[in-house]
């Protein structure tokens, strides 16, 4: 069978500490989890057909992504499904840009060519779905592992295409969890079975994101002081400014009660309201990814 878009891809399970004993004796693989955009690459069954851009819904986006085509058409062989994550490069920051990535993302054919110089986007490979026209879905992981830095090898592969990072070392994966995230762009690492399979659509890995415990202000909230929906977090800045630096996710009810609960009072607006609330302990989102380190 040949794959052909939309493909639904694998997802991860989202946890808070490392598999038990148990999964680590079956045998692992750690990746780092970078933080970027889903995506899928198709090349054509043959020479001369065009390189597909998949998002993680099944769109195709390829218009906005002028530099990825170009560089599939030249470097990637026909009849091949990469999986993996696109992050994008700001070149005046040095760094890697979830903003930048945001707007190219949302930047049809038109104007994207203009964005390439500034934000040029990379590709990270991470998993290798059809190699030759021939799917690999049924494939064990380590065995498309192979396959995919085989593939980088033989094709002397460069930039814009990445492999991503792996290790099979539980003290390394350690190593880059306390210390990688750091870096801007990592986020966390992902866990996968030697053994398993690739099954589209299917939850069957594992993400742990670095957390970091601090304190914020609640500047606002979304929904009723009854009912919180959602909350948009500040912090001072070093001139004493309060700056919106996160929000939370929808709460779930018995997050909502526990912020309810909070000694205060504000004014009562259905959209948003302002309060001064005590210490609630929730995961936040950071807004400004510039200060995600410090959430």
């Amino acid at each position: 069978m040949t794959l052909r878009p939309p493909v639904e891809p694998m997802l991860a399970q989202a946890a808070e500490t490392m598999p038990g004993p148990a999964a680590l004796r079956a045998g692992v693989a750690y990746e780092q989890k970078l933080d970027g955009h889903r995506a899928l690459i198709f090349t054509a069954a043959g020479p001369g057909g065009t390189v597909l851009v998949q998002t993680r819904r099944g769109a195709l986006v390829q218009d906005r992504w002028p530099d990825l085509v170009a560089a599939g058409e030249a470097q990637l062989p026909p009849g091949l499904v990469l999986d993996g994550e696109l992050v994008v490069w700001d070149t005046e920051a040095g760094r890697l840009s979830f903003e930048a990535l945001q707007r190219r993302a949302a930047t049809r054919a038109r104007g994207a060519a203009g964005l390439v110089a500034r934000w040029p986007a990379y590709f990270v490979a991470f998993d290798l779905l059809q190699q030759d026209g021939q799917e690999l879905l049924a494939r064990p992981y380590a065995e498309r592992r192979t396959q995919l830095e085989n593939l980088f090898a033989e094709h002397a592969l460069t930039a814009p295409w990445t492999l991503c990072p792996m290790t099979t070392d539980l003290a390394k994966a350690r190593e880059w969890l306390e210390s990688w995230t750091d870096v801007s762009g990592v986020e966390g690492i992902l866990i996968k079975p030697l053994t398993s399979r690739y099954l589209t659509g299917y939850r069957g890995w594992t993400k742990i994101r670095r957390r970091d415990t601090t304190e914020t202000i609640v500047g606002a909230i979304t929904g009723t002081l009854t009912r919180p929906q959602l909350l948009v977090l500040g912090r001072h800045d070093q001139d004493g400014r309060l700056r919106a630096v996160g929000r939370t996710a929808p709460l779930r009810p018995d997050a909502a009660r526990q912020v309810a609960e909070q000694p205060g009072s504000a004014p009562r607006n259905a959209h948003q309201q302002h309060l001064s609330r005590g210490p609630v302990t929730l995961a936040v989102t950071p807004t400004a990814r510039s200060l995600s380190r410090r959430l």
